[in-house]
């Protein structure tokens, strides 16, 4: 199997497996104080500090969670729930006067399904921000919205590149805006972390950023990166403050409670730590396999579209997102599975019946175009070969899905 489909996860780096597999032998919870839990404890605590360098954060910034998806979670809410605590009226006693929550169209479920949750269990104002053709934030649109009135915003969150069509947004703009608003900002970085150099310490320093305001919170997932699937993390700078998900034990500064998974945290520590040194050589390699992919791929069929940013600096270096005109992703997707090359679609799937893509219909693109998405994406394991198998069995895998054309939306369920 030709596996293209890293940014749903890819392969564990044999650092991150000898990591893990050492690590599961060790005894203790890291919260008992005999011997044996603080042997524990030292390494979750190196393992946490060796995350945190990747990021540019201290440890005690990093906190460990079951999942990106729990960090972005834990993000979103923990600060909108804060920030409502806080408002000048909640602190009277009465409402809190931060409803709003500024968020660009396009992004990933794990923030989208947070804000709407938000928005019908805890009366939360979402405020989707457009996106450009090629799927970037249009910043005058934010700037608006922070001058109309920034006392209103509980915080601003967004990805730092799409994870779908693999455009880098201007984070270090947003968090200059949020920075001198007063307002926090949330970034998804789970795509770009180990394909781009984050800095939030570096980027605060930029931007002005007071306590409490501008880049306060990142995201990142393990698997992502070669690490293990099951642990994530959420960058929490010292000035912010999250009401917690989970309550407990008061772990993690008490924003994340529960026993923690040592083990998963150093194999985390160990592929961090390996993407890290690697990283300029590693986007160069894949960089360069991307353009060829995306260059063969039109050869091939000069009807695709590119989506994304065309500029090679604007996208990330793994990604390739296609349209393909008059046929199903899907379709794209099970006929290249069947001649052993693995990508994605990029688009929901409701009760079997194919959606258009979210993120190119934000971008303005038809709807043929969003069902037609396919996303190709590249690895610290993919090769040359990979890609000519990939570009070989392209050609007779889209004659077939357009011969079959677009699938009928209705469906029995309709009737």
């Amino acid at each position: 199997m030709v596996y293209l489909d890293h940014a749903a996860t890819t392969p564990m780096r044999p650092e991150a497996i000898e990591a893990l597999t050492a690590a599961l032998a060790v005894v203790g919870n890291p919260s008992s104080i005999h011997s044996a839990g603080q042997q524990a404890k030292r390494l979750l605590e190196e393992s946490r500090e060796r995350v945190a360098a990747t990021l540019g954060v201290d440890g005690i910034e990093v906190v460990f969670t079951g999942s990106g998806t729990e960090a972005v979670n834990l993000a979103i809410k923990g600060l909108w729930w804060r920030r409502q605590s806080t408002a000048p009226s909640a602190v009277d006693g009465g409402p809190g006067a931060r409803p709003r929550l500024l968020v660009p169209a396009g992004e990933h479920h794990a923030t989208i399904d947070t804000v709407e949750w938000l928005a019908a269990h805890e009366g939360a104002e979402v405020v989707v921000l457009p996106l450009d053709e090629v799927g970037r934030l249009r910043l005058d649109v934010l700037e608006a919205e922070l001058a109309r009135d920034a006392a209103s915003v509980a915080l601003v969150t967004m990805l730092w590149a799409s994870n779908e069509v693999g455009t880098v947004q201007p984070v270090e703009e947003v968090a200059r805006l949020t920075a001198r608003a007063g307002v926090p900002l949330h970034v998804d970085a789970i795509a770009a972390y180990g394909q781009l150099p984050i800095d939030v310490r570096g980027l605060r320093r930029a931007t002005d950023a007071g306590p409490g305001a501008g880049l306060v919170a990142l995201s990142v997932s393990a698997h992502k990166i070669g690490g293990p699937a099951g642990i994530g993390a959420l960058v929490l700078d010292r000035s912010a403050a999250v009401e917690p998900l989970i309550h407990g034990g008061g772990q993690q500064r008490r924003v994340r409670s529960g026993t923690q998974d040592v083990a998963a945290a150093a194999s985390f520590a160990a592929a961090a730590t390996a993407v890290h040194e690697r990283l300029d050589e590693d986007a160069r390699r894949m960089s360069a396999l991307r353009d060829r992919l995306i260059a063969g791929a039109l050869a091939a069929v000069p009807a695709a579209r590119l989506s994304g940013d065309p500029d090679p600096s604007g996208r990330l270096p793994a990604n390739v997102h296609f349209s393909f005109p008059g046929c199903e992703g899907d379709s794209l997707l099970f006929l290249l599975d069947a001649s052993g090359v693995a990508v994605s679609t990029g688009s929901a799937c409701q009760a079997g019946v194919p959606e258009p893509s979210h993120v190119l219909m934000a971008m303005g693109r038809s709807e043929s175009d969003a069902r037609g998405a396919l996303r190709i994406t590249l690895g610290h394991v993919s090769t040359d070969a990979e890609v000519d198998a990939f570009l070989a069995a392209l050609p007779g895998a889209y004659a077939q899905a357009a011969k079959a054309g677009l699938a009928a939306r209705a469906t029995s369920f309709d009737r």
